[in-house]
């Protein structure tokens, strides 16, 4: 009944289409003129990617801490490593280029050689002073060294901070205002302002200026996913229009699928824009994905066009038939490839739902576009000529399609033999995977400002910051010495892992006011005694400058401190040590009845985001399996079909997680991806297949040899067609420059590549083995729904 229903229900689809065709395209204009209206609201991400939920608890914490302090990650670092920096001219220059930075009103501050302030003590007063390190104009060789000289020498509390002692290093360090750092004032400020006045600063030294810093380094990454949306579309449609007309040999289907796929695009930038969801490296991907998982949907229409053009001339009645036959297979096969990336919506993570409903919503609109263009526009065109039609009656895919039907035939045990090794190596593979949780893995390896990146780490230790807060539960107990002692302790700690750099925090500038005290000696650059605590801090009590300090290591009760350190892009697990020994020695340091302390800062919640996102995309790729296990066994009313169904599918994802475990490329949020959308487009052959299996069942007497490879010479051609465009169209993905954009192309074409060979030849094989007991037409319920009509057994 319901399949009745269902063929009905294309033939008055088929009939509407074609009676309204000027209409239809009239709306199909309209949507689009609209959606492209909605361009004006798209944003590229101004805010470093997430991937925990709001109310995770590493989140939560985070959150309190940017309460407490503010935004972290503020910080753009400029670096020097040059003797020439060190003559009078250039040194000056140096010093100009920070007032010039200080001007800007996107600057909360600078601190540089120009501005350094040397912490002294006034006998007279009994207080702490700040003395400028330079009051004026360097003239000569002999001054610049001089005050050099102090700063490496005499001023330990810069170390690190300013200069590298044994490089010679020297640094500049910009604090953005911490309103701006998340807005798109930061990108707009970095790329014009700032860049124009370093490089202007460079053609008049000669010098290289090394730059980097958290909001430095998104803006330019942020920039390079900008630049290759336009690339990936160009690309994308560049291969599958070459292959399209390889395929079809016509300039006029090709034409065709192409403003099909280009209005999609349109359409997708139109969601973004109507939906205000921001542009990630993500949802700048689904672009061309449509126009990958577009360019199927037009060969399956065309090719059968086509066909039915060549069997009887009718073109009406092929129109028909295109609409009827294929509109019900092509909507469940993009349901599935729709289902694949809905089911990122079910996780948590914003920056995963958001691509998740994007993707999914495109899908079906690209099916829709396809089914309303391509059959309204060759119904106002002339017949295809018989050059067109050649491609139909080609020997080289004829003997493609014999070489997988004799291997059916005659070498299944073979088949099943290395389907089964390749299980095996590929679970040897899969235990040899990684998790990587660093956000700097992915970024372009050539770009100048990854360059920078290991160049600070180099030099001072790297640029992830990482935070520990420190809440000694009553106000003013940051200063007490015990206090200090231990947060030192952990200094010292922080100190011996070679990742880290050596800590910042309210240590560092209690020992810089012993040594104040002093007078400047260097070795008493160290905690106060118990006896000499009482009158450095009362000191240090009466300097309103010292207090001015103390904010950025102290909240305003005195009860809160944090200790700043920076880590190196390390792999995960080495990640996890470090983690693992900062909080085994914290529970030492700090008794857990006096003291609430916790570790924080984009470095971790980049880790912790990531093994979260795992653990939640493992559950969307079961859920997928589900979902599509769920939807065989509703068409075929048969739990030995959803085997049959699920066994090629699943095979090609544990033979690309093995080869992703031997060639060493981690499980990471751009390759955790990989498997639900290759999952939810592979299946899109098994269901075309076994679809016309079932028909073919019913018109050849349920004999099942029979139906197998007449199911397999019908439809192998169109899955050869469809999977090599998608093996192509996903390639484009390894021109980018971001590591995880091009292990994504690489793995989902592989795994494509996979997915179709199992759907030829696994597949076929497994129902000519598994599906016996279907020669009894009694023992096989009638399906809930015909994927294809019953009419097509009189083809």
């Amino acid at each position: 009944m319901v399949a009745k229903l269902t063929t009905g229900f294309w033939a008055i689809t088929a009939r509407i289409i074609l009676r309204n065709r000027i209409l239809i395209l009239l709306l199909v204009a309209a949507m689009t003129v609209f959606l492209a209206m909605q361009w004006k609201n798209m944003r590229f991400s101004s805010s470093q990617a997430n991937l925990l939920p709001d109310d995770h608890p590493v989140n939560i914490e985070y959150q309190h801490f940017l309460n407490q302090f503010g935004e972290e990650g503020n910080a753009v670092v400029f670096a020097i490593r040059d003797s020439a920096l060190f003559n009078p001219v250039i040194f000056n220059r140096w010093n100009k280029l920070s007032k010039q930075l200080s001007a800007f009103p996107e600057v909360d501050f600078v601190l540089s050689t120009d501005n350094l302030q040397e912490l002294v003590k006034d006998n007279e007063k009994q207080q702490f002073v700040m003395k400028p390190l330079i009051t004026g104009e360097l003239k000569t060789i002999k001054e610049v060294d001089s005050v050099t000289q102090h700063l490496f020498n005499n001023m330990p509390f810069y170390e690190n901070l300013i200069y590298n002692k044994e490089s010679k290093t020297v640094r500049t360090v910009m604090y953005l205002d911490k309103d701006i750092v998340n807005t798109s004032v930061r990108k707009d400020f970095i790329l014009q302002d700032l860049s124009h006045l370093i490089k202007r600063f460079e053609n008049e030294t000669n010098l290289n200026v090394h730059i980097s810093g958290m909001p430095y380094v998104r803006t330019m990454n942020s920039q390079n996913i900008i630049d290759e949306i336009g690339k990936f579309i160009l690309a994308a449609l560049g291969v599958t229009s070459l292959i399209f007309f390889f395929f079809f040999r016509s300039f006029r289907a090709t034409f065709i699928s192409m403003c099909v796929v280009i209005i999609g695009v349109m359409w997708a930038f139109g969601v973004l824009g109507l939906l205000q969801y921001e542009i990630t490296v993500l949802t700048a991907l689904i672009p061309p994905l449509i126009i990958v998982i577009g360019i199927p949907n037009c060969i399956f229409l065309i090719n059968k066009y086509q066909q039915e053009v060549k069997k009887h001339g009718n073109q009406a009645l092929s129109l028909q038939r295109v609409i009827s036959k294929i509109g019900n297979a092509t909507l469940m096969t993009n349901i599935t490839t729709a289902s694949g990336f809905a089911t990122f919506i079910i996780t948590d993570s914003k920056l995963l739902k958001e691509f998740g409903i994007v993707a999914s919503i495109n899908i079906i609109g690209i099916f829709v576009l396809s089914l309303l263009i391509i059959p309204i526009v060759y119904s106002f065109l002339s017949l295809p000529k018989t050059r067109h039609l050649k491609h139909l009656n080609k020997r080289w895919i004829d003997a493609f399609v014999s070489w997988m039907e004799n291997i059916v035939r005659h070498k299944r045990i073979t088949v099943y033999t290395v389907s089964i090794c390749l299980l095996v190596i590929s679970i040897i593979g899969i235990y040899q995977i990684e998790i990587s949780g660093s956000p700097i893995e992915d970024m372009p390896k050539k770009a100048e400002f990854f360059k920078d990146i290991r160049f600070f780490e180099k030099e001072f230790d790297g640029i992830m910051p990482v935070e520990i807060v420190v809440d000694t539960k009553s106000p003013k107990g940051v200063l007490k010495p015990a206090t200090l002692k231990r947060m030192d302790r952990l200094g010292e700690v922080i100190e011996e892992i070679p990742e880290l750099s050596p800590p910042l925090s309210v240590v560092n500038l209690v020992k810089y006011s012993k040594q104040a005290f002093y007078n400047g000696i260097p070795k008493y650059y160290q905690l106060p005694t118990s006896q000499e605590n009482t009158f450095i801090m009362d000191v240090a009590r009466k300097s309103t400058d010292d207090n001015n300090l103390l904010k950025s290591f102290v909240d305003s009760t005195g009860q809160i401190a944090r200790i700043t350190t920076y880590m190196q892009d390390v792999k995960t697990n080495r990640m996890e040590d470090i983690e693992a020994r900062l909080k085994e020695n914290i529970a030492k340091i700090f008794p857990a009845e006096r003291y609430n302390v916790y570790m924080t800062g984009s470095a971790l919640i980049f880790l912790k985001g990531t093994k979260y996102l795992v653990n939640n995309l493992i559950s969307s790729l079961a859920l997928a399996i589900g979902l599509i296990a769920l939807f065989m066994a509703y068409l075929f009313r048969s739990f030995r079909m959803i085997v049959i169904s699920l066994i090629p599918n699943l095979l090609p994802l544990i033979i690309t997680a093995g080869i992703m475990g031997f060639v060493g490329v981690p499980i990471k949020p751009s390759t955790i991806l990989v498997f639900s959308i290759a999952f939810g487009i592979s299946v899109d052959d098994t269901i075309h297949f076994l679809a016309k299996y079932r028909q073919e069942l019913a018109s050849k007497k349920w004999h099942i040899k029979r139906s197998v490879y007449a199911a397999l010479r019908e439809t192998g051609v169109s899955m050869f067609y469809t999977s090599i465009v998608l093996f192509f169209g996903f390639s484009v993905f390894i021109i980018s420059n971001f590591g995880g954009t091009v292990a994504l192309g690489a793995l989902v074409s592989a795994t494509l590549l996979f997915a179709m060979l199992a759907n030829l030849i696994l597949l076929p094989s497994l129902l000519l083995s598994l599906e016996k007991s279907i020669a009894n037409k009694k023992t096989l319920k009638e399906p809930q729904i015909d994927i294809l009509p019953k009419e097509e057994e009189n083809d």
